[in-house]
């Protein structure tokens, strides 16, 4: 009886032991996704930054600027990629709006952002844009892969329609939450007018037809969660001009905008908040399963063995055969 329940744990030792690489390298990366129907909202606020008066075409401080950043997963369109993309895809529907203190409309930028769900590469599908523009991402953006390594990565600007590194600067703790912070800049680089103006009458083409340029530079700041790839939190310190032409009235440049933006206090407490519930998952996939199969198949294989040595009984004495029987004498 002792030896069947050896065996029978032996089976499961090997069954579990053989789960724990299993799960790590075979099951976390095709179930590890993100899903295609998620929605995300930030709001990021600069305090007393310079912002044109288009009206006076002339730079002023005001009380601050608000960005809304809004990421909506949309199903629909995703589902009739992956017909043709033969992989798990997620597209985004991004918007951002910037208003002044007001509440007057700034800008608004949308974005299509087409992505593999499990490595989060770009994939490169009818519909990827910014503004309306046809664009051709490469690189990363809004969010690392899964198990962010300590290296540099390809980041693509929205802004200036460009991919360059995102330098891997260290590890630091974010309220409670180990991460890994990177840092990007973009040099001065010229751009295109945002589609949507907050003037009328104002419109790409005509401030094409005055040869007045837009520039634009930044220094982009994330702290990742390196589990889950995401961002815990960001800031950048941003600066847009208008050069030369004849809009300017002779003048070389007039900033546009020029400010720290920060994420809002409340966003940063639900963003964390987030994220420690989402690397929970993760690491049950990574770590948790993982170790705790081999754990127990190591386990099962010690009692299968010490149920084998006990079956054996050596204390025991051992059965001696019959003895064969003597002829009888007549």
């Amino acid at each position: 009886m002792r030896r069947k329940a050896s065996l029978i744990l032996l089976a499961f030792a090997v069954f579990f032991t053989a789960m724990s690489p299993l799960m790590r390298w075979y099951a976390f990366p095709r179930l590890a996704k993100i899903p295609p129907s998620q929605y995300q909202e930030a709001v990021l606020e600069a305090k007393n930054p310079t912002l044109i008066d288009y009206g006076s075409m002339k730079a002023k401080k005001v009380d601050k600027v608000t960005i809304v950043q809004t990421l909506k997963g949309n199903v629909e369109a995703s589902e009739k990629i992956e017909k043709t993309a033969d992989r798990d895809v997620v597209v985004w529907d991004a918007l951002s709006y910037v208003q002044d203190a007001d509440g007057k409309m700034v800008s608004k930028v949308p974005e299509r952002y087409i992505f593999d769900a499990h490595s989060q590469e770009p994939v490169h599908a009818k519909g990827e844009m910014v503004d309306g523009e046809e664009v051709k991402r490469e690189g990363i953006e809004f969010k690392w892969p899964f198990l962010t390594e300590k290296r540099d990565y390809e980041y693509f600007d929205a802004q200036a329609r460009v991919t360059k590194p995102i330098h891997y600067k260290g590890t630091q703790t974010f309220r409670g939450v180990d991460v890994y912070y990177f840092e990007q800049t973009i040099p001065w680089t010229k751009v295109p007018f945002p589609k949507t103006m907050p003037v009328k009458g104002i419109t790409p083409k005509s401030l094409a037809k005055t040869g007045t340029t837009r520039w634009y530079t930044t220094v982009r700041k994330f702290w990742v969660d390196p589990t889950t790839g995401a961002p815990v939190y960001g800031e950048e310190i941003q600066k847009n001009e208008l050069r030369g032409g004849t809009l300017l009235g002779g003048r070389d440049k007039v900033t546009v905008f020029e400010g720290h933006v920060k994420m809002r206090e409340d966003y940063i407490r639900s963003t964390v908040d987030l994220v420690k519930s989402q690397r929970v998952l993760v690491l049950l996939l990574t770590s948790y399963l993982p170790w705790g199969f081999l754990g127990l198949g190591l386990l099962l294989l010690a009692l299968s063995l010490w149920l084998e040595a006990r079956s054996r009984r050596p204390g025991d004495p051992e059965a001696t055969a019959a003895p064969e029987p003597e002829p009888v004498n007549a």
